[in-house]
Formats: C-alpha cells, structure tokens, sequence
C-alpha cells in the first residue's frame, strides 16, 4: 500500500507539473505563430496520438517528461518555423514552459492554505546553546523559548528553522523569553559554516507543551500567503544551492524513483503538503529548465542569445541540433545514475526525509 500510495501520488504530481510547462510552450508557439507539430505527454515509443489540425497530440510509454515539438526548432527555413522569429520571441516561446512552472505554484500554495492541515503549535525552546555562537554570542541562554524572527512568530520548530535558512548571513532580530519571564530582541547573523553540529545560529531545538491545531484560510487570504510561500521557496532553494556549492551542505540530488519515494511519504501527511511539495518541485522544475545546459529550455535560450551577440550569425542547424542531442544523452545518462543510487538507497531502508 505504500509503495502505491507514493507511485500513484508522484504520478499525479509529475503530471501536473508536466502539463503546466508544456502548456506554457504550446500556448506562447501557437500565439505567435509557431507551428506545433507534436504536444507529447511522456517520451517514446508512442502509444496513443490523435490527430487536430496542424498538431499531433500523443501519449508515449516513458512517463517521466513531456515535449511541444515545434517546426523548425533550429531551422529557419522550415515554414512556421520558431528558429524564423524574432530574438524575443524566440525567447519568450522557450521560457514560457519554465513561467508556467513559477506561476502553478501560486494556485498550489493558495489551495494549499485554504485545505484544512494540521499544524503542530508550542513554544520553542532553546535546549542547548553551542559556546561561542552566534546565539552565544547575541545572549541567549539554555532555556530561553524563542518567540519571533523579524517580527514573525515562531510557533514550532519548523517556523525557526524556516526564518533561519531564509536569512543566512543577513542579521536577523529574535525576540526571546528568558527564563526569568523577562523580554529581549537580540540580533543574530545565521552562519552559512557552521561548525559540524551547531546549525546555522548555534541552538538545539525543542518544543514544549505542544497541540495540534486545525487551520485553513479563507481564499483573500489564501492568494497573498501563496505568493509569500512561492517567494520563500525561491529564496530557499537559492540558499540551499550556495549551500552545495560552497561546501556547507552535503549535495542531495534525487532521480525519479527518489523523489517517487518522498513523494509518497509526504503525500501520507494529507493532500495540503502534498501540494506544498508539488509547489516547491515545480519551482524546482522552473529553476533548473532555465541553467544554460543543451537540451534544456536555458540551453536553447543560450544559443538565442549567442545568435544575437554575434548579430544574427548563427551556428549551422545540424551543429546546434547535435549538441543538444549530446546534451540530452548526458542528462539521461545522469538520471539513471542518480536512478541507481536512489534504489541502492531504499534498498538500504534509507530515506531522503530529514
């Protein structure tokens, strides 16, 4: 039951995810007159297609992916063809699919928020405070229950961790209660190195006399919170790749059988966090459509740009078209690789869940 609740959820997902970019893609092509030859969900064999006017509509038998073929995608001589328009609108057709994918979460995050969750809500505590942290440093104390971060309240532990990671190496302001029942803000600058089991300020968490509480917000409400959520897991995801980069956080890349995996143990939580994760997936799926590698919607905008700084000279199609065909080879070859880990993982009872 497990494993069908995750398989059954990330396809749902994955789905949805799928068919807000490619949208994005067949709606800008057909609005400005690029001819669509394919709209596929999935990547062949084909199994089914049908055909209306100009487009071919197909469903093929990989169901990790989508693509809009689109007429001369690197030849301009192809009647209707895309490589025959204009830089912008060129570029506007190839990020159309990655806009789609920041703006669902919009809607996921609202519908999210107006679904009744259940969230855990207590007063956090500060246990243990690392000698010579910023914590330390800024005065709190073992004991001390931290109520806000920038003048956000801190409910759980969640809410801390959240507002910490979204403020690496910026100076927040923390309100606290000593145990003494006194007062005090005191400002701490979240480290991007920590030292090896302080965390970011230099505190363990704990939670006390914690509840559970039902909550969901009327839709006018609803909006201005998802457009906060979409901004967060921006900022988020930002971070946490400077994180990798630098070495500060361990690289955590997942394939399609991991993320099938956390799918499904996020879905068990209730439908309010599955759409919380689809959200940050496709934000995900926007950011990382848009790195300047062949094959992806940033690569092919790359050699738009590329045409353009060198005047409209542009490289021979079947030169452009091979590149990409590496590029895609490459992340193919990638995934599976990751594809590998991932089983040896859960093969091991290991799980991407913190």
């Amino acid at each position: 039951m497990t494993w069908l609740i995750s398989i059954v959820s990330f396809f749902i997902v994955i789905l949805v995810l799928i068919l807000a970019h490619e949208i994005g893609h067949f709606i800008t092509a057909r609005a400005t007159g690029v001819r669509v030859e394919e709209f596929g969900l999935g990547f062949p064999p084909r199994l089914l297609s049908i055909k209306r006017g100009e487009t071919l509509y197909s469903l093929n038998a990989i169901p990790l992916g989508g693509f809009v073929k689109m007429a001369g995608e690197e030849d301009p001589e192809v009647l209707g063809s895309l490589a025959g328009k204009s830089t912008i609108t060129r570029i506007l057709v190839l990020g159309a699919g990655s806009l789609m994918n920041f703006l669902l979460p919009l809607l996921l995050f609202a519908i999210a928020f107006m679904i009744p969750f259940n969230l855990v809500v207590g007063q956090v505590i500060a246990e243990e405070v690392a000698p010579g942290s910023p914590a330390a440093r800024a005065g709190i104390r073992p004991g001390d229950t931290i109520l806000s971060v920038n003048d956000k309240p801190v409910d759980n532990n969640g809410d801390l961790q959240r507002y910490i990671q979204l403020n690496l190496g910026k100076e927040v302001n923390i309100l606290v209660r000593h145990s003494d029942l006194t007062t005090e803000k005191v400002q701490v600058t979240p480290r991007w190195r920590p030292p090896a089991g302080q965390g970011a300020i230099g505190i363990v968490m704990s939670i006390s006399n914690a509840t559970i509480s039902r909550q969901h917000y009327p839709f006018w409400r609803a909006i201005p919170l998802g457009v906060s959520a979409c901004v967060e897991t921006f900022v988020l995801f930002k971070n946490g790749l400077v994180s990798m980069m630098i070495g500060a956080a361990p690289v955590a890349v997942a394939g399609p059988v991991g993320i099938a995996q956390l799918t499904g143990e996020v879905a068990k939580a209730g439908i309010s966090p599955l759409l919380e994760f689809a959200a940050f997936l496709s934000i995900n799926l926007a950011i990382i459509n848009l790195f300047p590698l062949p094959a992806l919607d940033g690569g092919r905008i790359a050699f738009v740009l590329l045409e353009w700084m060198r005047r409209g000279k542009r490289l021979a199609p079947k030169a452009e078209g091979l590149v990409h065909l590496i590029g895609l080879v490459m992340i193919m070859a990638f995934i599976l690789a990751i594809t590998y880990r991932d089983i040896v993982r859960i093969i091991n009872g290991e799980s991407l869940m913190p």
